[in-house]
């Protein structure tokens, strides 16, 4: 097929594009930045370094910056150093793919949620945006803030001139997508509306203690001290399995499973060449209230594991008084991940139909009122 029949057939003829954008118009999955999925780089892609420094003058620069973070990655796609590129210069923060979260997500939690965690980082952020580029959820929004604060946008493209700036995604190094191979990429990106995955399921009192979860060939879990009804619910990819063996036993199924039940990686070949789950962190997790998750675990680059400590019924009379007895209000996991990827422990996304229930707003002053971001969807 000719350019010319390409372009006609995506409706494209009149139309000037970048060869990124030419390639994602036609269904296929790149990456711009040299070293992410396994892509060594190359004329057609900018490393890492190179980008930051054509970034950085902007903290010198006045300017509004709009940072785009996804939601189902929150912690991994928030530039820890961000303050490097916009120095002080205000922030519109636009949450993304919010149309994946679970049904009955109440979006005022997760506004909230949003905002607490910005305030934190004590970052220059005007506003917070829950949007979704499929039901279009909060994008007019988005325009009109922008608008409001910079007027009207010219756009010169590739003239060198141009008034807005798009960047193809700083390399993140401590994302799974930057350890993975490139053919696996598609199976860390959720198509639908995520829905946890519950273990041990509703209906079952099967204790996590001295068990051992695996989350594709990706995530590693030892639950190596827990209460008799914790309960982890995985929300991610659905392509990744979750896998549930004995600790004694799981080296070994690792090692015979990964690249065939436990993928990514797919396949022997690049199972064959696979760096292992060589980054180890142990996490205590302490909890003070029994009817909300205690945290969340979240892995760059993949999505997060929700910790309720008494998150499943049980059936024995018994376990209420071992919870008591003050030896169990501290759960004990170790994670492995492959060597750059990061774990984060945060405080636990609200999301589902009983996460209205349990979240809890911040009591403001006045005045931290109206110091605080608003957020809009």
């Amino acid at each position: 097929m000719t350019r010319c029949e390409q372009k006609k057939r995506h409706n494209q003829l009149k139309t000037v594009l970048c060869g990124r954008c030419k390639l994602l118009s036609h269904g296929h999955m790149v990456t711009a930045v040299g070293g992410h999925g396994g892509y060594p780089g190359g004329k057609q892609f900018v490393s890492a370094e190179e980008l930051r420094e054509k970034l950085s003058y902007l903290r010198h620069e006045k300017a509004l910056i709009v940072k785009l973070v996804d939601i189902v990655d929150f912690n991994g796609s928030f530039l820890s150093r961000i303050r490097d590129f916009a120095g002080a210069n205000p922030i519109v923060l636009v949450i993304t793919k919010v149309d994946l979260l679970p049904r009955d997500t109440d979006l005022n939690c997760i506004g909230d949620w949003v905002v607490e965690s910005v305030v934190r980082k004590k970052l220059n952020v005007l506003s917070v945006h829950l949007t979704s580029s499929k039901s279009l959820v909060g994008i007019t929004g988005v325009i009109s803030e922008i608008q409001h604060k910079e007027g009207p946008i010219q756009i010169e493209a590739f003239l060198g001139g141009g008034k807005l700036y798009d960047t193809p995604g700083v390399h993140l190094h401590h994302r799974q997508a930057a350890v993975i191979h490139a053919d696996d990429l598609p199976s860390l990106a959720p198509q639908s509306r995520l829905k946890g995955r519950c273990f041990p399921a509703n209906d079952t009192d099967v204790g996590l203690s001295g068990n051992t979860l695996f989350w594709g060939g990706l995530v590693r879990i030892d639950v190596v001290k827990a209460l008799p009804r914790t309960r982890l619910t995985f929300y991610g990819p659905k392509k990744l399995s979750i896998n549930m063996v004995p600790t004694t036993e799981a080296d070994e199924f690792y090692k015979r499973e990964v690249g065939v039940m436990l993928t990514p990686p797919t396949g022997q070949e690049r199972a064959e060449g696979w760096c292992g789950l060589q980054g180890v962190r142990e996490l205590q997790i302490k909890y003070e209230e029994l009817d909300r998750p205690a945290s969340d675990i979240a892995i760059s680059g993949l999505g997060w594991i929700a910790v309720e400590p008494l998150g499943v019924p049980s059936s024995d009379p018994d376990s209420s008084v071992e919870e008591e007895d003050g030896d169990s209000g501290e759960l004990h996991l170790r994670v492995h991940v492959p060597k750059p990827v990061e774990v984060f422990v945060r405080a636990p996304l609200p999301v589902g139909k009983a996460a209205s229930q349990w979240y809890r707003y911040q009591e403001l002053t006045e005045v931290e009122e109206e110091l605080r971001p608003k957020w809009h969807y």
